[in-house]
């Protein structure tokens, strides 16, 4: 048994992994949870683990409220908004494709438009002072505040039936980013395109009668690198596997 992160072998079909509880904070409609944003490029998975809640969504078709429970799994894919809603106890599994990408900025909060008009007022509201004491938890609170004000218009326009302001805030997060795809497209080359050669490579070693890589099997072990941390949507226990960067904002 090889021992992470010192090993070199990312997780199946190079996915990240995180433990999350979203926060119990109540937010300005009431509601307690995380902070909306969408992935450009990534789906995200909830394997839900225990307690209930439920994550909203907007994207094309509407607003929805998909309720969680022991047993569900939900994904949305790349330009859906979404944002935890804590119930009771919501612990979740997240499996998130690309690894390394959103933590490279691939997230975009729903901060307000003149917020996420300007880069640099955009960086430090989305970026947390490193640990997990007090200062850490009031600019995580902020942080995920000032989404859910820009989020509340998008998803009562949508709901009016005006998908405009959402239409414009993915456009604003496409600008926001757009100088780091040649980063991300490295972090793809070496992690989720690099998984899948290998198995191209694999199939056809074996039709060849190859069983070269077959001599190289292992087994391979992690633990959290880090428990408790400030998520987007809530405390987050991570691990420090191959491929995952450095945590974007102090995720």
């Amino acid at each position: 048994m090889v021992n992470g992160p010192a090993s070199e072998a990312p997780l199946p079909g190079a996915v990240g992994l995180s433990h999350l509880s979203p926060y119990d904070w109540e937010a300005a409609d009431g509601v307690c949870g995380g902070s909306p944003h969408l992935h450009l490029v990534c789906t995200e998975a909830y394997v839900v683990t225990g307690g209930h809640g439920a994550v909203q969504t907007l994207s094309p078709d509407g607003h929805r409220d998909v309720p969680l429970r022991p047993g569900t799994v939900a994904w949305f894919t790349p330009g859906t908004v979404h944002r935890m809603v804590q119930g009771d106890g919501l612990r979740i599994t997240v499996l998130m494709q690309n690894s390394g990408l959103p933590e490279a900025g691939d997230a975009v909060f729903t901060f307000p438009p003149e917020v996420l008009a300007d880069p640099g007022r955009y960086a430090a509201a989305a970026t947390l002072p490193p640990g997990t004491g007090p200062e850490t938890e009031a600019a995580a609170r902020h942080r995920r505040d000032l989404a859910v004000e820009g989020y509340l218009p998008l998803r009562a326009a949508l709901v009016a039936g005006d998908g405009g302001p959402y239409r414009e805030f993915q456009r604003a997060a496409a600008r926001l980013v757009r100088d780091r795809v040649p980063r991300w497209r490295e972090l793809w080359r070496a992690g989720a395109l690099a998984a899948a050669a290998r198995t191209g490579a694999q199939l056809d070693a074996l039709a060849d009668g190859d069983l070269t890589h077959l001599g190289e099997a292992a087994a391979y072990r992690a633990e959290p690198s880090r428990l408790g941390g400030f998520g987007m949507c809530g405390r987050r226990d991570e691990y420090a596997l191959p491929g995952v960067t450095v945590p974007y904002g102090g995720e």
